[in-house]
């Protein structure tokens, strides 16, 4: 059987692309998290919605449930290491194994007025990248176990590129997820892990957005839109699904823009 026909089911009419899949997802509480775990749970993963926020978390599992898929809520703050042990070990206690990460918790860099704020560094950074790494660590020692895994971290188009309106440590950080994950990707490939990135553009505003909430400015970057439009937070679970599936089973170290072309214009 060829790779990507391997671990594929059938529910109806319909091709379960994640059947028998254990998936953890960060943030998954809300945005492009909670569409990424309720598309997952569609497709036949066993899903691990992991997040801060308690009771939006246990709303996004009775919504798997209630379609017919399987699912936990497991709290998890992305900055520490000992909230990761805890949350993967839950993982496998109640599921047996852990075959997908999906690194997606993350805070926006819009919502400052001092550019150069040193603490919005430390925050910022402590989220997005180091909460990534921290994910990361976690799902290579479970996949080891396995005999491999697919990882898939959220970036941004703010990884590639230097923009006005957010604190240098957004771009620092997407970039960084970038770096992190090509290394995942070379220094775990013998052990049969897949890490690849997704690079959402403009999408609906975060919990934690500031300028690029305001109207005004989205319609501006719009304007470097060739699609033009937003995008929208299932277009990234698509994304998201692809990578993490069998499907892309000779993919890996890549990056996938979900940006309507903004980088390429």
């Amino acid at each position: 059987m060829a790779p990507s026909e391997a671990n594929v089911a059938t529910k109806g009419n319909s091709v379960m692309r994640l059947e028998n899949k254990v998936a953890i997802v960060s943030g998954s509480a809300s945005g492009m998290g909670a569409a990424t775990a309720r598309r997952f749970g569609k497709e036949g993963a066993k899903v691990v919605v992991a997040d801060m926020l308690e009771a939006e978390g246990r709303a996004v599992v009775k919504q798997i449930v209630d379609a017919g898929g399987t699912a936990m809520f497991c709290a998890l703050n992305v900055t520490e290491e000992a909230s990761w042990a805890a949350c993967v070990a839950a993982c496998v206690a109640a599921y047996g194994r852990l075959d997908i990460m999906v690194n997606n918790a993350g805070i926006s860099g819009s919502a400052v007025n001092d550019l150069l704020e040193t603490g919005i560094w430390d925050r910022i950074m402590a989220v997005n990248a180091t909460g990534v790494f921290l994910g990361t660590k976690f799902a290579v020692e479970q996949m080891q176990k396995n005999g491999g895994g697919s990882i898939v971290n959220l970036s941004s188009i703010s990884g590639l590129v230097g923009q006005t309106m957010v604190h240098m440590s957004y771009n620092a950080s997407k970039g960084a997820v970038l770096t992190m994950t090509k290394s995942t990707a070379v220094q775990f490939g013998k052990d049969g892990i897949r890490a690849n990135t997704v690079h959402p553009g403009l999408m609906p505003p975060m919990r934690t957005s500031g300028a690029t909430a305001d109207p005004t400015v989205r319609a501006k970057m719009l304007r470097a839109v060739p699609l033009g439009r937003n995008g929208e937070i299932d277009e990234v679970a698509n994304a998201i699904l692809f990578l993490a599936s069998d499907e892309a089973s000779y993919i890996t170290g890549a990056e996938l823009y979900v940006d309507g072309g903004y980088l390429a214009a």
